[in-house]
C-alpha cells in the first residue's frame, strides 16, 4: 500500500472555475436525443442502472423482486449492471442472481455516515465480499475531510480497497456534504490515488445528491487521472436521478467529456431505485406509440 503522505505531498489540485463548470453543464443539458439514439441511449442507460434498495423496511422478499426484476426488466430488454442491496442481504442477492451477468453491490464502511472505526470497516467490507457481493460502495469518512486529516481518508480507502480483494471498490465522496467544487475535486484524486475503481456522488440520503455540474466535475477529474497515469476509473451518478430524460443528458455529457472509454456499464453507472420503471415507460412508447401507466410496472 502506498504511504499516504508520499501521495499527498506531491498532490496538486487546481482550483475549480465555477462558473464556467456550471456554464457548460447547462450547456450539455440542453443537448436533445431523437429517433433512433433515443432508444439507443434508453437501452444503454438501462444497462448501466444499479438497482438499489437501501431502506430500513429492506425484507428479503423484496430483493428477491428486486433481483427478477434486474435480470429481466422487461422481455427482450438487456439486464440492468448490478443489484445494490445492504450487507446482511448480500448472500440472498448473491444467491439469486448466480448465473446471472448481473453484479450484486452492496454498501458498506458504516453507511451513509461512515461514522464507525475502521477495524468494523474493515470486517464488513470483508464479509460483504465472503457472503459474494462483487462491487462494495464504501463512504469517505467526511469529517475527517473536513476537519483536514486528508492522511486518514486516503489510508481509509487504501485499507478498504485491499480489503475488498477481487472486488471492485466504488468510493463514495457524499457531494452534497463536501460543499464546495474544489472539495469534491480533491476529494475524488485523493479517492483515485488511493485505488479506488469507481468515485461516487453520493449516497441517496443527503440533499443535493447526483448533480450535472458535479458529474461533470468528476468526469473531467477521471479523465485528467487515466491522461496522467493511463488507469481507468468510474463513475457512478447516485441520487436523485428519477427520469430518463435526466439519464440522457448524464450519456451526452460522458460523450462530450469522456468518449466511448465510459460510455459501458464498466465505467459508468446510475445508483436509482426509480429511474428503471421511467426508462421502462420509455422504451414501451417507442415501441407502442402510447405511454403506459406507472402501475403497469412493479414497484420494486
Amino acid at each position: 500500500m502506498t504511504s499516504s503522505s508520499h501521495v499527498l505531498d506531491d498532490l496538486a489540485v487546481a482550483p475549480v472555475d465555477a462558473i464556467a463548470l456550471e456554464g457548460r453543464a447547462a450547456e450539455l443539458a440542453s443537448r436533445s436525443i431523437k429517433k433512433e439514439s433515443k432508444r439507443q441511449g434508453l437501452l444503454m442507460a438501462l444497462s448501466m442502472t444499479d438497482l438499489t434498495t437501501l431502506e430500513g423496511k429492506d425484507s428479503p422478499g423484496k430483493v428477491a423482486a428486486l433481483c427478477r426484476k434486474g435480470m429481466r426488466p422487461a422481455p427482450g430488454l438487456p439486464p440492468v449492471a448490478a443489484i445494490c442491496v445492504y450487507p446482511d442481504l448480500v448472500a440472498q442477492a448473491s444467491g439469486l442472481l448466480s448465473g446471472s451477468t448481473v453484479a450484486v453491490a452492496s454498501v458498506a464502511t458504516g453507511f451513509p455516515s461512515g461514522r464507525t472505526d475502521l477495524s468494523v470497516k474493515l470486517d464488513e467490507t470483508r464479509r460483504c465480499v465472503e457472503d459474494g457481493a462483487d462491487e462494495v460502495d464504501m463512504v469517505i469518512d467526511r469529517g475527517a475531510f473536513l476537519a483536514g486529516d486528508l492522511a486518514l481518508v486516503y489510508d481509509e480507502i487504501a485499507s478498504i480497497k485491499e480489503a475488498c480483494g477481487k472486488a471492485h471498490l466504488k468510493v463514495i465522496l457524499e457531494t452534497g456534504e463536501l460543499a464546495t467544487y474544489d472539495n469534491v475535486r480533491l476529494a475524488s484524486e485523493i479517492a483515485m490515488q488511493a485505488g479506488g475503481d469507481f468515485i461516487k456522488t453520493s449516497t441517496g440520503k443527503v440533499a443535493p445528491a447526483s448533480t450535472m455540474p458535479v458529474v461533470l466535475l468528476m468526469l473531467e477529474a477521471v479523465r485528467d487521472f487515466y491522461l496522467s497515469t493511463g488507469h481507468i476509473v468510474g463513475v457512478k451518478a447516485a441520487g436523485g436521478i428519477k427520469t430518463s430524460k435526466q439519464a440522457l443528458r448524464y450519456l451526452a455529457m460522458i460523450n462530450e467529456t469522456v468518449g466511448d472509454l465510459w460510455l459501458t456499464p464498466e465505467r459508468f453507472r446510475f445508483g436509482a431505485s426509480s429511474l428503471l420503471n421511467d426508462l421502462l415507460m420509455q422504451l414501451a412508447r417507442l415501441d407502442s406509440g402510447t405511454y403506459q401507466r406507472p402501475e403497469d410496472f412493479s414497484k420494486d
